[in-house]
């Protein structure tokens, strides 16, 4: 591929055949050369701590190794005692070309978890349109993961008021170790309105500890997107897809942080995935009120075989800290290195 079709697919915004081209070229190279791999298990659990596990970027897993899908739903239930797993968190491109058959893998992954875990979602970019282009809002995810497979369930806590019956939009609520949370998880590129509907949310929660999940918010360059000053030179940022072009509007990581988390004293995290070359990131931006919130961007997708399994674990102890740590089940390891092993120190609410 020449450097001005490379240059051209940025532009548009067509995350798949980049992700393609970048994965071919990745091939020939060590996908472990950054990684600091160590054996299993994982350590066991610090006393009164508990887990939440976080899913990304499922979407080659859906399209041609299913696999690897299954078995990471399969041991978070295996393990929701030993690890004391509180929630599950995918952080959207659930699929890879939104069809059908993607969506039934991962119906079936996801659902392992039913009646064993809450577990909440947003779409991603790779989950809207025919053939996951990105060209409009339409997507399979109400179809396969119905309001109504959700709504009297004790976590779910409601859905974007103006799409009431669409999932597309939500939050949950759920409270371990002693303390009470709130997960806001929004649309890839939030429309204003949306936005709106989220901050409304946070208020009416402020005494919940809030989490927002979106697919893309944190750039792998420890930046958050920033389309007013960087444009295209961050590469998949909302604001340069075909979505916008229609007549969508969108938000980026800078527009969520100042019009909705900066907002907020009790938001504490936001996680995303989306973007690739190493896929990890981290941001620590603090509100009006001097209170630190950690953004992340973690992603595996671009492993092998779909992803290796990777999923990252975050063990929230009682003195607020939280022990990172990225494990595959598949391959029975933990990646330690400094990207994938951290400690941080969640900020007090209230």
């Amino acid at each position: 591929m020449t450097d001005l079709n490379r240059r051209a697919l940025l532009q548009a915004g067509l995350a798949f055949p980049v992700a393609a081209m970048l994965g071919a070229e990745a091939s020939a190279a060590d996908p472990y050369a950054d990684a600091v791999l160590k054996p299993g298990p994982l350590p066991e659990l610090p006393e009164g701590a508990f887990t939440v596990a976080v899913l990304p970027d499922t979407q080659n897993y859906c399209e041609a190794a299913p696999e690897g899908f299954y078995a990471q739903t399969q041991w978070l239930v295996e393990q929701k005692e030993q690890r004391n797993i509180a929630a599950v968190l995918h952080l959207g491109d659930i699929t890879n070309r939104n069809t059908k058959p993607q969506w039934e893998v991962a119906q079936k992954a996801m659902r392992q978890l039913d009646g064993q875990l809450p577990y909440f979602f947003v779409p991603g970019n790779h989950d809207y349109s025919a053939g996951g282009v990105t060209s409009d809002r339409t997507s399979y995810l109400d179809e396969y993961f119905p309001i109504a497979h959700y709504r009297d369930r004790p976590h779910f806590g409601g859905t974007y008021d103006r799409e009431p019956e669409s999932m597309l939009n939500s939050y949950h609520l759920f409270s371990a170790g002693g303390r009470d949370f709130v997960v806001i998880g929004l649309e890839f590129g939030p429309r204003k309105d949306v936005v709106r509907w989220a901050n409304e949310v946070a208020e009416k929660h402020k005494d919940r500890e809030a989490i927002l999940i979106t697919h893309a918010y944190v750039y792998y360059d420890e930046t958050c997107y920033d389309w007013k000053k960087l444009g295209a030179k961050q590469h998949w940022n909302p604001h340069s897809y075909p979505l916008t072009k229609n007549g969508d509007d969108v938000s980026d990581g800078e527009e969520l942080w100042n019009n909705l988390v900066s907002k907020h004293e009790n938001f504490i995290m936001t996680l995303n995935g989306h973007v690739l070359y190493d896929g990890l990131g981290r941001v620590v931006s603090q509100t009006p009120g001097g209170r630190d919130v950690h953004q992340m961007l973690v992603n595996f997708q671009m492993k092998p075989r779909g992803g290796d399994g990777w999923m990252r674990l975050l063990e929230f102890s009682p003195d607020r800290k939280v022990n990172v740590i990225d494990y595959s089940p598949t391959r029975n390891e933990l990646n330690v290195s400094k990207q994938n092993h951290f400690g941080l120190e969640t900020a007090k609410i209230g």
